[in-house]
């Protein structure tokens, strides 16, 4: 339970009360400050508080807003402040001192706002009327509110007070009744529920998502939330589908495949309902976060064996094809995650090239399509759902690494060329961010810290190069020569030396965010190979579940970032090898083994690693969400 209290005197025929009681607060009255200072110790410590001013005229959904969002620790809107735990002292602070301020005005005759009794107040709303005619009202919020002083109070006391974009919705604190009247008008003349769903669908979406699926899945969304069903569970309904959409596709039928492309749509549907879900009702969690990003995952890369199973019961061998369509598909991740914690805080932020990108988004049309160019998750589900129902498994896989390649191309060039005519100072917080995005492991830290100083002498571009060239010198190795030879173990020793010497700086170089992308590729892409060469039943399938299982583990690492949380603990990455010592044993595994003994071998290792980063990472966001972790939602760019 969350409570509001209610400073003021309250106004006849105010329906604030009752807005409050709606969003979840008890309501408490409170005649001044000091009456508040007494209530809000009352209040336990781990609850949600707010300050209302009496007065308060606007819409239900401009309440919910700036008082329900649990993304941050302090809101407002005119005439009303809200503190999570986090930020309660600082509130109790101010309050305590509005308290005195208001005990020494008293002793001297003036008011807190520093007026005599009785003298007139000044700064009601002002309105004008709009070519429309609607009434479009100004802040007037008075300088007396209590709530408006506390706010300004825990700006400057460091707590950032987070004010929403509350667009066409109402929210003043009238003095008089003609203001009174006039923002109750302006409540009537906005329609609070279809701002509120209009609200629901995120502000960036690909062409597909917005014309195709959100005209209608926003009302879903709407069905969902008055029936009390939260976005985890929507999100668990998707992955549901999904997975049994991949189970269709296994089958190998004409049929089945017909109904694994109806049922992956149906997926995604839900995926877009749970996003708007969480907005329409300001359910936002820590928790829904990383099972929303993660599930996204888990279902399109079990659709991608579900389509490899199905077309070897039908003869056709494609699982090299579903293993590249996941390398693939996750280095473009990889990318989009290192370029934007490189450049999201940096200095002197901007480029040519990025002033190209914003005038070509003022064009209309050109925003469609270079959405839909870098195939986001919308386009590339349907893309897939289409071709499942109609081609083939190995036709859908064909268009779908064209597709994607092409868009990994696109997108990669743009930020290379954003990067290198951009002079930005990165911060220390993006080099850490990138150094844990590398997933270094007990061989390349050594190796990193004894190399230092030679690293330091190196220009600029050496470390993505170095990083560069190890990758190649591993991948190529393994996919030049034979199975079972040295080759790929010599590469692999290439690789560990250059990958410690790429990690042996600060990552703050103009192109160091390529670093994690490049090994990520070289460690996925010799499994990869060495599977292929392999050449028996099975191998490939078991190099697909290995890349799951180090691939969920560099999303895990990801969403933890994204979350404040840092990097996965040191003992993980170092009891899971890091990705070159991953990298050195599988190579070792090919020489020593049999093909046969080597597909075991795949597989033993896919599970090993499969099960401490899974049992590791539920622990870690099952114990965050129970300890109140700030919420995340992440409104970026469709993935």
């Amino acid at each position: 339970m969350s409570t509001a209290i209610l400073t003021g005197q309250p106004v006849p025929g105010s329906s604030l009360e009752g807005d409050l009681r709606s969003l979840g607060f008890d309501v408490r009255v409170a005649t001044d400050a000091g009456d508040a200072e007494t209530l809000l110790a009352a209040v336990p410590a781990d609850q949600r508080v707010a300050i209302v001013d009496a007065r308060f005229v606007g819409h239900p959904h401009a309440l919910r807003l700036g008082l329900t969002d649990p993304r941050f620790p302090a809101a407002a809107v005119s005439g009303a402040v809200t503190v999570r735990p986090a930020a309660r002292q600082a509130l109790t602070r101010a309050l305590a001192r509005e308290t005195s301020a208001a005990s020494d005005g008293a002793a001297s005759g003036v008011t807190a706002a520093g007026e005599r009794p009785g003298a007139a107040t000044d700064g009601a709303p002002t309105g004008d009327a709009s070519a429309d005619g609607t009434l479009a009202l100004t802040d007037g919020t008075p300088a007396d509110s209590l709530a408006e002083r506390l706010a300004a109070a825990l700006d400057a006391d460091g707590i950032p007070v987070h004010r929403p974009e509350l667009g066409t919705l109402v929210a003043v604190v009238p003095t008089d009744p003609q203001a009174r009247n006039e923002a109750r008008q302006a409540v009537l003349a906005v329609d609070d529920e279809a701002v509120r769903l209009r609200g629901a669908v995120k502000a960036r979406d690909g062409f597909f998502t917005t014309h195709c699926i959100s005209p209608y899945s926003r009302y879903i969304a709407r069905w969902c939330a008055r029936r009390g069903l939260t976005p985890n569970q929507v999100t668990t309904a998707s992955l549901l589908t999904a997975l049994i959409a991949a189970g269709c596709a296994a089958t190998g039928t004409r049929p089945g495949f017909v109904a694994a492309g109806v049922l992956l749509i149906v997926s995604f549907v839900l995926d877009c309902t749970d996003g708007q879900l969480a907005r329409y009702s300001l359910q936002y969690s820590t928790l829904g976060a990383w099972l929303d990003a993660t599930f996204d995952r888990a279902k399109e890369y079990a659709y991608y064996a579900g389509l490899a199973l199905g077309a070897a019961r039908g003869g056709d061998d494609v699982w090299a094809l579903a293993l590249g369509a996941m390398v693939l598909q996750t280095c473009r991740h990889v990318v989009d995650f290192s370029f934007n914690e490189a450049n999201h805080d940096a200095t002197a932020n901007t480029s040519p090239t990025a002033a190209l990108s914003d005038r070509l988004d003022s064009v209309g049309w050109t925003v469609w399509v270079r959405r839909m160019i870098v195939l986001p998750i919308g386009e590339r589900w349907a893309m897939i759902a289409v071709l499942t129902a109609l081609t083939t498994p190995r036709i859908t896989f064909y268009v779908l690494l064209i597709g994607c390649a092409f868009a990994a191309m696109y997108t990669t060039a743009g930020r290379v060329l954003r990067s290198l005519t951009r002079k930005a100072r990165r911060t220390d917080r993006a080099a850490q961010a990138l150094a844990d995005l590398a997933d270094s492991g007990p061989l390349a830290q050594p190796l990193a810290g004894t190399t230092g100083s030679l690293a330091r002498r190196l220009p600029g571009i050496a470390t993505p190069a170095v990083a560069l060239l190890g990758s190649l010198a591993v991948v190529a190795t393994a996919a030049l020569t034979g199975f079972g030879g040295v080759w790929p173990v010599l590469g692999a020793v290439v690789y560990t030396a250059a990958s410690g010497l790429a990690v042996a700086r600060p990552l703050k170089g103009a192109l160091d965010w390529l670093v994690p992308p490049f090994l990520r590729a070289a460690e996925y892409g010799t499994v990869l190979v060495l599977a292929a060469k392999a050449g028996v039943n099975g191998a490939l399938p078991a190099a697909f579940g290995l890349v799951a299982a180090v691939a969920y583990h560099h999303y895990d690492t990801v969403y933890r970032i994204r979350g404040g949380a840092g990097a996965p603990p040191s003992w993980l990455v170092r009891a899971i090898g890091g990705h070159e010592g991953r990298t050195l044993l599988v190579t070792a595994l090919a020489a020593l083994l049999s093909a046969a003994q080597f597909k075991v071998a795949l597989t033993v290792l896919a599970g090993y690693v499969a099960v401490l980063v899974i049992v590791e990472s539920v622990r870690f966001w099952v114990a965050a969400h129970k300890g109140g972790a700030p919420a995340v939602h992440d409104e970026g760019e469709p993935a």
